[in-house]
């Protein structure tokens, strides 16, 4: 059974996960999370002093969602202390590892170290859900950046999965003139039914110079110089895409073209709702393991 619980960094979104674990009756130990104020006076939350004492008696290993911004280190907000990717492996051998936004070949080093390695980010409940704390913190900042209505603004979504999905839902709601670009016909399909604005990734250029607002969902560069430079020069752009993002961003520095990378917005926008979403996936997970065990 999954009683035990080791938390090693983590934003909001893991401080509040570590609160409603404990309402669960788990044992949580932390380590990097100590400038997490509001947890130390929980009786069921240890503060460690190394990974080591954290994770010993561990049935499982909670980390950042995502595990890391720079390839190096994992992300720890509530800390000073750094803890190398290639170093934790060290640590973690024989423990199952819970995270989010993993690289793939950090997954393939992790299992010659004997690390199993779940992706939270991977599992379809959770990541459904995160599209609308994603959608409604790309909309806040619409709003905060701009000095006129979403309504009747013509805004571009760029790629029609999840994210992209949710985004123009709810622009739509508000009554924006949605426009989504997508590469697939089955994807131009869809999107035509529900009311938007249908446009070919070959067919982009031509559009571009109508958009007050474009925000992208796909970590690929798409708008680079020459799809800049047709924007007019008041255009926001709101990039929600992961690594490396979806904007040249010193071509649209160079252009005066506002943009705002927003990353990790449901942590941000709505960190206990994102929580709750984790726990339930946690609990999802867990149920699983025990069952496995059981075979």
């Amino acid at each position: 059974m999954v009683n035990k619980i080791a938390i090693l960094g983590g934003d909001l979104r893991i401080v509040k996960l570590a609160e409603m674990l404990t309402k669960e009756n788990f044992l949580i130990k932390t380590y990097a999370l100590e400038k997490a104020e509001n947890l130390k006076n929980i009786s069921e939350i240890s503060f460690c002093s190394s990974i080591e004492e954290t994770i010993k008696e561990a049935d499982l290993v909670i980390g950042p969602i995502p595990l890391s911004n720079n390839n190096l280190q994992i992300n720890t907000p509530f800390s000073e202390k750094k803890i190398l990717l290639d170093e934790l492996l060290k640590h973690l051998k024989n423990k199952i590892f819970l995270a989010g936004n993993v690289k793939e070949e950090y997954k393939k080093e992790a299992e010659k170290q004997n690390v199993q390695i779940i992706d939270v980010l991977k599992r379809e409940e959770l990541v459904v859900l995160n599209t609308i704390a994603t959608a409604e913190g790309a909309i806040q900042i619409a709003m905060e950046e701009t000095d006129y209505t979403l309504h009747g603004s013509n805004i571009l979504v760029l790629g029609f999965g999840r994210v992209g999905k949710t985004v123009a839902y709810m622009l739509k709601g508000i009554g924006a003139n949605v426009y989504v670009e997508a590469r697939k016909q089955e994807d131009m399909a869809w999107i035509k039914i529900y009311g938007y604005q249908a446009i070919l990734l070959n067919e982009m250029q031509e559009n571009l110079e109508k958009f007050d607002i474009i925000i992208n969902t796909i970590p690929s560069i798409i708008l680079k110089e020459k799809e800049l430079s047709k924007l007019k020069k008041e255009c926001l752009i709101i990039d929600l895409a992961s690594y490396p993002g979806g904007i040249e961003q010193e071509a649209a520095k160079k252009l005066g073209i506002k943009t705002i990378w927003a990353l990790a917005l449901p942590g941000k926008v709505a960190p206990v709702t994102s929580a709750k979403f984790i726990k339930d996936t946690i609990f999802h997970i867990t149920k699983e393991i025990e069952e496995k065990n059981k075979i």
